[in-house]
């Protein structure tokens, strides 16, 4: 067994010639970056390697860095219950590539990667069964995703002459308003102001 984390990190970039970055969290957990390509080596390794045990998959999920050049993070929480130590692996994706499915190797990463798939519209490729899990199958675009409406594209309601549930485009009462924050007018400071004032005056 390794026993201290920062030296299972070593262990681990090691085997893998230069694709895999690590840092240590303050909590004392493992964070891993890899590129795309050895996800799947990566995956079979952690799982199978005698000194690192993770047979476990707990979460993956996406990230939006909107600016950025490879746009998306997915990110992959494992667990090794042999050592009890947990495990993050972090990918780097560009919009419109996909990544490797590992339901090969963590059949739990199932669901989870459908759950990516809708949310953030990342491909995962040899996925067995890739479709919508959290939207209905007529959603347009993916909700987590930074340039989202906030408000959708359609709405769902109940139309009693046809006796179904329908789509139609979203009507709002009210025009929508983006607040902006950093605004003297109407971000915070501008709160905090008027409570000195009020402070000043009494």
């Amino acid at each position: 067994m390794v026993r201290k984390i920062e030296d299972l990190g070593d262990y681990i970039v090691n085997s893998f010639s230069g694709s895999v970055r690590f840092a240590v969290n303050s909590v004392g957990e493992l964070s891993l970056d890899v590129d795309c390509g050895d996800l799947v080596s990566l995956c079979s390794f952690l799982r199978d390697d005698p000194h690192c045990c993770f047979v476990n998959i707990i979460d993956l999920c996406g990230v939006d860095f909107l600016s950025r050049s490879n746009r998306f993070d997915v990110v992959y929480h494992f667990l090794s219950p042999k050592y009890n130590r947990r495990l993050r692996v972090k990918i780097a994706v560009a919009e419109g590539k996909s990544v490797p499915s590992i339901v090969g190797i963590y059949p739990g990463a199932d669901w989870f990667e459908r759950e990516v798939w809708d949310m953030y519209g990342i491909f995962f490729e040899g996925h067995p069964d890739l479709r919508r899990i959290l939207t209905d199958y007529g959603f347009e675009g993916h909700p987590l995703r930074k340039d989202f409406p906030v408000t959708g594209f359609v709405e769902l309601h109940y139309d009693d002459k046809v006796k179904k549930v329908v789509y139609r485009p979203v009507e709002l009462m009210q025009e929508h308003r983006d607040y902006d924050f950093l605004s003297p007018w109407e971000g915070v400071n501008s709160l905090f102001a008027k409570e000195d004032s009020k402070d000043d005056m009494s």
